[in-house]
């Protein structure tokens, strides 16, 4: 992964940094961090000014382990909050009623099997004025052989759950895990951006990006700290982002 995984660091992604003219200056402001995983991402936002930030996952040892790091870094409830609970059940479990912003980091909603509910979910948090955040992995990708990047093998379109039993995970290829079954959706960026809008936010832009933060196929290089295909090679999205607002 990309060095945006240190809680010292900026949130690095191929959309800006914590002061991003995508988002502006965090500076006084409230954010969610829905699906946050060990809150390494919630922390970097702390760390460069927000006011306070939330960070929400369903694992309780990922939730136990980002509380252990914001006390590491001398940031206190009031600061930073850690909350365990699912992503469906945010409005009942976070502390604030909304916030300035509410962020989504990548790969998140692939294991959500309702991306209306979490539509809904995400605008009722957002505070009037505020915005949701979103930068996820391209759905593309996921219809694309893994080794060059170059064949459609699945459909970008399928609705049913895409389950498998494999060790690893991409932050250790080699582990072994107790539960090792893995269950997936897909969603289109069209179903993402429409249950958006349903939901009552205000799409302000769409962004589509020809970087990973990851190796996803074996043909990619690595240039200027992102995975890319080969110079030369026609460029398709691998990654996207969105600002929607609550007017």
């Amino acid at each position: 992964m990309s060095t945006i995984w240190t809680p010292s660091g900026p949130v690095r992604t191929p959309c800006g940094t914590s002061s991003s003219p995508r988002w502006g200056d965090v500076g006084n402001r409230s954010l969610l961090h829905l699906q946050c995983h060990i809150g390494l991402d919630t922390l970097s936002w702390a760390r460069h000014g927000a006011a306070r930030v939330v960070g929400l996952d369903f694992s309780e040892p990922a939730v136990d382990l980002a509380r252990g790091l914001a006390r590491d870094l001398g940031l206190g409830p009031d600061r930073a909050a850690f909350v365990a609970a699912d992503v469906y059940d945010a409005t009942a479990a976070v502390p604030d009623p909304s916030y300035d912003i509410v962020y989504t980091g990548v790969g998140a909603l692939c294991w959500l099997p309702d991306i209306g509910r979490w539509a809904e979910t995400v605008a009722a948090l957002v505070a009037p004025g505020g915005f949701l955040y979103l930068s996820e992995f391209h759905p593309l990708t996921d219809v694309l052989d893994d080794e060059t990047g170059s064949r459609i093998t699945h459909d970008y379109f399928a609705r049913d759950a895409w389950v498998e039993e494999s060790a690893g995970s991409y932050a250790a290829e080699g582990a072994e895990f107790t539960h090792s079954r893995r269950v997936e959706w897909q969603h289109p960026v069209g179903e993402v951006v429409s249950a958006l809008a349903a939901a009552g936010l205000r799409i302000e832009f769409l962004h589509e990006h020809d970087v990973s933060l990851f190796r996803r196929f074996g043909s990619f290089e690595r240039r200027d700290g992102y995975f890319r295909f080969p110079q030369g090679r026609p460029r398709i999205p691998l990654m996207y982002s969105i600002r929607a607002r609550k007017d």
